[in-house]
């Protein structure tokens, strides 16, 4: 199976011609259902060789880990970040694997940022104060942000882009609390907002990304997908955690309508952004307020079955007609709006 990456690389290898690339993507893009804008496609596996190489990858790391923090604190994460690094020389710059390309991205990010934290670990049992604390852990994230950008600068891995996102957000977000010396739960309601306004944010940077590959035939929309993977439950949680969901609150009948309109507006939202994140990433709060919907109707047994029931028929049907149904949702769009949104296609007929 090829990747349209697979297909521009083959291009400007010489190995085909544009022409030819371009009637490869017609005759694909006419022999299936739905156009690829609307597939939300991004590449995980070559084969199943990623699969073997990401295992033996993540065991190294973990060796890596256990070796340094044997050591001295943060020297583990010091490692994994080398280890890392060093094996996405091969395995990404030269193989250009997919799946250990990812791992081994958030490791060396993750290594980065683990550790600084595993040392304020290690002070916070020493008295350290908690806005010390939020200053250290602010330049942990910010270590991690450099580093993805080095990242970025070197091998291009479309998730990069989303984890230099969430280390700058971690940076504002700690640099914030320190400044305001919240403590408990003060501290976490101003976290949740924060967190709100970073996700809206990253789903406006996302958007960005998005609106300079309209077709999604460039890796720009493989960037745009980790983004909004990234700004959905930042943006999700908040809401729903205000909702009273998060706290395992018991919402009544109203509460539990309010949650499945906010969930109907995410769907719309989805619908004319072609992007399924947003749904995905707040269908747990939706489950657990259908289901105490129907507790309220007297459904006490089998309030579970039937919001699967629900739940799962609406989200197949969506997905069935999900091409149908955005396009007649762009449609009603201003027309510069439309102009900014991905392709909307149209169902091929047999």
């Amino acid at each position: 199976m090829y990747s349209e990456q697979d297909v521009r690389d083959a291009v400007a290898a010489g190995a085909i011609s544009a022409e030819a690339a371009e009637g490869l993507r017609s005759y694909i893009e006419g022999a299936r259902i739905a156009p690829a804008t609307d597939e939300e496609t991004f590449r995980l596996l070559n084969s199943f060789n990623d699969i073997f190489v990401t295992i033996a990858a993540v065991l190294l790391l973990v060796a890596m880990g256990g070796i340094g923090k044997a050591i001295a604190p943060g020297v583990g994460g010091v490692l994994v970040a080398a280890a890392a690094w060093g094996m996405a020389e091969y395995f990404t710059k030269v193989r250009r694997m997919a799946l250990p390309s990812i791992v081994l991205l958030l490791a060396f990010v993750g290594g980065l940022v683990a550790g600084p934290l595993e040392v304020i670990g290690r002070l916070a049992h020493d008295g350290m104060s908690d806005r010390v604390g939020f200053v250290i852990l602010s330049g942990a994230f910010l270590l991690g942000a450099a580093g993805a950008w080095l990242h970025w600068r070197r091998f291009h891995v479309p998730i990069t882009v989303a984890a230099g996102a969430a280390t700058v957000a971690g940076t504002a977000v700690a640099l914030v609390v320190a400044a305001t010396g919240l403590t408990g739960d003060a501290a976490q309601n101003l976290m949740l907002g924060l967190a709100f306004a970073a996700g809206l944010a990253i789903f406006a940077y996302a958007m960005r990304w998005d609106m300079s590959d309209r077709a999604r035939e460039t890796r720009r929309s493989d960037v745009a997908f980790w983004l909004h993977l990234l700004a959905a439950p930042m943006i999700a949680h908040p809401l729903f955690h205000w909702l009273g969901i998060t706290g395992g609150d018991t919402i009544g009948a109203s509460g539990a309508l309010l949650v499945l309109a906010i969930y109907v507006l995410f769907g719309i939202v989805a619908l004319a952004v072609d992007r399924r994140a947003l749904l995905v990433s707040a269908l747990a709060y939706v489950l657990y307020a259908l289901t105490r919907l129907f507790q309220e109707f007297g459904m006490v047994e089998l309030n579970v079955a039937v919001t699967a029931l629900v739940i799962g028929s609406a989200l197949l049907t969506l997905s069935a007609f999900w091409t149908r149904i955005r396009s007649a949702l762009v449609r009603q769009l201003p027309s510069e709006l439309q102009g900014r949104l991905p392709v909307a296609g149209v169902m091929a007929t047999a």
